[in-house]
């Protein structure tokens, strides 16, 4: 008896991981949802979206986009964080994870450690954009218009304690602005206003102002981002507008799985998705809408998400910005 314990437990220890072998190697066997924790339109979302469909045929399965909105993307994070940690549920992570932590007493969710980071995947700079009826055409043109009429400006952006709002609280700090913060339920709302002329100014993604640019709607009077970008190239970056370099920023996003997931769908995730990061048509795609494509190691994402959480801390310190 003793002797055909040993013999099954032998078999079991070589069938196991044979076993989880086979268990990678036909993942996925249904459809993956890929959470993200704003409303559909938004900039995550056509990244998202994008991302989902390349890194779909790179797995050989379908992905789905599940948008999960409401409380400055928390509830998507800790939709994900509750998930079975089986790599059917994905989290297209933005910088809102790291933000959170310093914003809400109780967010729900570890961003180090909740998840398995897998890697970066872009970051779309901000487009600092006025209402055409705002008589300023640069970025010290309107500095000096704000500070004539201290009080005067408002800026929206899509909710208390979001990237937008930090943007705009940041701007106004560093160039001794007094502005009004108005916060909407989302950015379309947001957009709405500054269209009407009810805000005055506002930081806004690229793919979600660049229409309105082109069309007159909006003026851009500078990019957050360390260069100008290839789809406005008459417009300067802050960094060269006003010499500061600390407005150098961008909606950052990557994707995560929940803790615990198996090493094997995490090594075919991580390395799908770097084929689809570096596809061309895809990269075009994402480009094509403003964004800079990143990618990157599981270690370099934790890392700079780390920085990034140390860093917008200090911001939500020193410009007294909150969740109202």
């Amino acid at each position: 008896m003793r002797k055909f314990m040993t013999m099954a437990l032998s078999c079991a220890a070589f069938l196991a991981p044979l076993s989880q072998v086979q268990a990678a190697d036909a993942y996925p066997s249904k459809p993956i949802r890929m959470v993200v924790g704003f409303a559909a339109g938004g900039s995550a979302d056509i990244n998202a979206r994008i991302v989902a469909q390349e890194l779909g045929k790179e797995l050989d399965g379908t992905i789905v986009v599940d948008n999960k909105g409401g409380a400055g993307g928390n509830l998507g994070a800790v939709e994900v964080k509750r998930a079975a940690p089986d790599g059917y549920t994905m989290f297209y992570a933005t910088s809102a994870v790291v933000l959170a932590p310093s914003l809400y007493a109780r967010p729900g969710f570890d961003p180090y450690a909740d998840y398995t980071p897998i890697s970066l995947t872009a970051t779309i700079p901000l487009l600092l954009v006025v209402n055409p009826k705002v008589p300023a055409r640069t970025v010290n043109e309107f500095i000096a218009l704000a500070k004539a009429k201290p009080g005067e400006m408002n800026y929206g952006s899509s909710g208390s304690g979001a990237l937008l709002h930090l943007g705009g609280a940041l701007f106004t700090k560093e160039e001794g602005i007094q502005a009004t913060h108005v916060a909407y339920k989302g950015s379309a709302p947001a957009v709405a206003d500054l269209l009407a002329g009810t805000t005055q100014f506002m930081f806004l993604p690229i793919n979600e102002s660049i229409a309105h640019v082109k069309s007159g709607a909006l003026r851009a009077l500078a990019i957050t981002s360390e260069k100008r970008s290839a789809l406005l190239p008459d417009v300067p970056t802050i960094r060269e507008a006003t010499g500061k370099t600390t407005m150098d920023m961008g909606a950052w996003q990557g994707l995560m799985l929940p803790r615990g997931a198996p090493r094997e769908v995490v090594d075919k995730v991580t390395a799908a998705l770097k084929k689809t990061l570096a596809d061309r048509p895809t990269q075009e795609r994402l480009t094509g809408q403003g964004s800079v494509v990143l990618g990157s190691g599981a270690k370099a994402y934790s890392d700079y998400m780390k920085v990034e959480g140390e860093r917008w801390a200090k911001v939500i310190k020193e410009t007294g910005a909150k969740v109202e």
